[in-house]
Formats: C-alpha cells, sequence, structure tokens
C-alpha cells in the first residue's frame, strides 16, 4: 500500500477556475519524487493539500489508506508529514540548534554540522545567518523529524551548487536507505533527474513523466 495518496482531487481559490483538476498520484515509501511545472500551475497547492495544510474543493487525501481529514489536518502535520518551505518559517527568536530541536530528540548539531553550519552558527540566532544558511536550517528541522513524509518547496532554491548537490544526496538517502518517502517540488531539471518518480503539473492536471 502506498503511504501517501491523492484521489481525484480538485481544488480553486475561488470556486470557480481550478487550480488543480481531478489530481491523482501515489507515493511509497523509500523513494524520492519530484514535481516538476512552470510558476503558477499548483505545485506548491499540490503539496499543501499533501501536507494538510489546505482542504481540497472536492477528492480525498489519504495516509495509509485513511482519508487525512479523519483525524484532523493538524494532526496529520504533527505526526505524518514534515515540511521545507520555500520561506524557511523557522522561529526567528530561536537558534538553528533550537529550531531543530523542536521536532527531533536527536542531538542537532551533528546535522547541522553536515549541511554545513559550524558550532558557532548553530548556536547564533536565526535572523543572523544568510538565507542560504537559514534553508539549510529549515532542511536540518525536516531531516531531523520522526516523520515518514518529508514535502520539500525547492529546497535547493537558494543554494550554492555544491551545497545543493549535498543536500540532493542527503534527500536521496532520505528515501532509500531512511526508507522515507520525499515529495520535491522544484524548477530545477538537474535535482529532479534525480529523484525516482517525476511528475508533470501542465495545464492543471497531473502525469507521470516519460
Amino acid at each position: 500500500m502506498s503511504i501517501l495518496k491523492i484521489c481525484n482531487v480538485n481544488y480553486s481559490y475561488d470556486g470557480s477556475k481550478k487550480t488543480l483538476k481531478n489530481i491523482c498520484a501515489e507515493f511509497d515509501k523509500g523513494k524520492i519524487y519530484a514535481i516538476l511545472g512552470p510558476s503558477g500551475c499548483g505545485k506548491t497547492t499540490l503539496l499543501s493539500l499533501l501536507g494538510g495544510l489546505d482542504e481540497p474543493s472536492d477528492g480525498q487525501v489519504l495516509f495509509q489508506g485513511e482519508d487525512i481529514s479523519r483525524k484532523g489536518l493538524a494532526w496529520h502535520r504533527k505526526n505524518n508529514v514534515a515540511f521545507i518551505f520555500q520561506s524557511y518559517n523557522l522561529i526567528d527568536y530561536m537558534t538553528p540548534a533550537e529550531n531543530v530541536a523542536l521536532t527531533s530528540k536527536l542531538t542537532p548539531l551533528p546535522i547541522l554540522e553536515r549541511l554545513g553550519l559550524t558550532k558557532e552558527e548553530a548556536r547564533r540566532n536565526v535572523l543572523k545567518l544568510s538565507g542560504g544558511q537559514q534553508q539549510r536550517v529549515a532542511i536540518a528541522r525536516a531531516l531531523a523529524s520522526d516523520a515518514s513524509v518529508i514535502l520539500a518547496d525547492e529546497p535547493t532554491g537558494n543554494l550554492d551548487e555544491d551545497t545543493a548537490d549535498e543536500i540532493t544526496k542527503i534527500l536521496k538517502e532520505c528515501a532509500h536507505q531512511m526508507n522515507k518517502c520525499v515529495i520535491i517540488v522544484t524548477h530545477s531539471n538537474d535535482l529532479a533527474k534525480q529523484a525516482d518518480v517525476i511528475f508533470r503539473l501542465k495545464k492543471n492536471e497531473l502525469f507521470v513523466a516519460s
């Protein structure tokens, strides 16, 4: 059974024009997925629906065969998924170490160091870090979580090429070695090529790339 499934989902902001139309897809543990598409096509909206940040106009989002609305979207967000937001969504009065500690009982420093932050940087207020460093903290927070699904919105968008390659490697390890389901929204064809399955979102519909 797929760990996450989206069935005949439609979504519209104003009740008229559909942003997503009859979307169906299944996502398994142990795989990394990429969702490609032009700006404004609904990629981030789809990620929000999968993560329980929003509800579809029609259709279902299932986690392990159960509609996520049954236990509640907040329960789904807390227990089943971890987000890597393009806008970071860090607690701005905390340090990187404190942000990561919110999602995991593991010691935060090793994963922050692996993502390129020093011990000193891990103890600074996050607002004193660069955008690229804040992105690494956001990624570390998701990777340290116990959630079985990681949802990433342009996770390498603010990073240099070498760091982006390292982040991609870590996300692949999360899927292939830690048996997590990793779903990435991206504009990067290079990042998408690293995925096990590539979806394309075009004209409000989702297709598996050939």
